[in-house]
């Protein structure tokens, strides 16, 4: 465990020199708000609640998901995996006398604990800039629920990257398997929009599906609600993590043997 630590601490030195990375993520953090504040804005001009949620609720809920979408590193990670098969690099990774999917989760993890405290920033900038009346939860059992569905989540979207990523042990260009999955995701993770906005037959379908509890969940027990689903949450994000463990590693061990090392 203690190189996987090692790493995670590598990885978080070095971010620091990324500083144009760490300005984006926060631009990208309060642009995201400020657009959901102008559309909600003008929606609640003709009504008090939607879905159950007063303006301040909605925005605070924005803030919320914003904040835990960006703690999702693992995209970037997955686009490193298929890079460094591509050009012929990712020998140095089998030959070293670790496990490659935890190697790859510890850098993650490491760039994910960074930017935490800069998207933190973010949010609170807007909160105090724009006297947003923040709304969240006090309930000890939520906001450890949401911490943990959290944790669960990062850890299940960084088993479906590295799953892209290893594919091109097998692909030219898996370009087009990450950007369909990166604009799924903002949908039915509930970043763009809150689930609960969808028709109940969607919700109750989407709730099956690991997507529903990465982001959309977490924020919606932040804000004091749906504190009878977390339980289910932690079962189903276990389930689909255990799939997706041994998909990975099924998956690895039969492509790793169509590898001969050497870039395109």
């Amino acid at each position: 465990m203690k190189k996987y630590f090692e790493t995670s601490k590598i990885i978080f030195k070095t971010q620091i020199a990324y500083r144009f990375d760490i300005i984006a993520s926060m631009v990208f953090t309060i642009s995201k708000i400020l657009l959901a504040y102008v559309l909600w804005k003008a929606v609640f001009k003709t009504q008090n609640i939607v879905s159950g949620f007063t303006f301040d609720a909605m925005l605070s809920y924005y803030i919320i998901s914003s904040f835990l979408t960006q703690l999702d590193q693992s995209s970037v990670t997955g686009w490193q995996i298929a890079e460094e098969i591509k050009n012929g690099r990712f020998s140095k990774y089998i030959v070293k006398p670790i496990g490659i999917f935890r190697f790859f989760t510890a850098q993650t993890a490491g760039r994910s604990a960074f930017l935490l405290l800069f998207n933190l920033i973010a949010s609170l900038i807007w909160i105090f800039i724009f006297h947003v009346s923040f709304v969240i939860s006090t309930s000890i059992w939520n906001i450890l629920s949401a911490l943990v569905l959290t944790l669960l989540g990062l850890l299940f979207m960084m088993q479906v990257n590295y799953f892209i990523g290893i594919l091109a042990f097998k692909f030219v260009d898996t370009s087009i398997f990450m950007m369909i999955k990166d604009n799924m995701v903002q949908f039915i993770t509930g970043s763009l929009i809150p689930l609960v906005l969808l028709p109940p037959e969607i919700i109750r379908t989407m709730s099956f599906f690991p997507f529903y509890y990465i982001s959309y969940l977490p924020s919606m027990l932040l804000l004091g609600k749906n504190q009878n689903e977390a339980l289910s949450g932690f079962v189903i994000l276990s389930l689909w993590n255990l799939a997706f463990g041994i998909l990975n590693s099924t998956a690895y061990k039969k492509l790793k043997s169509e590898y001969d090392g050497v870039g395109i």
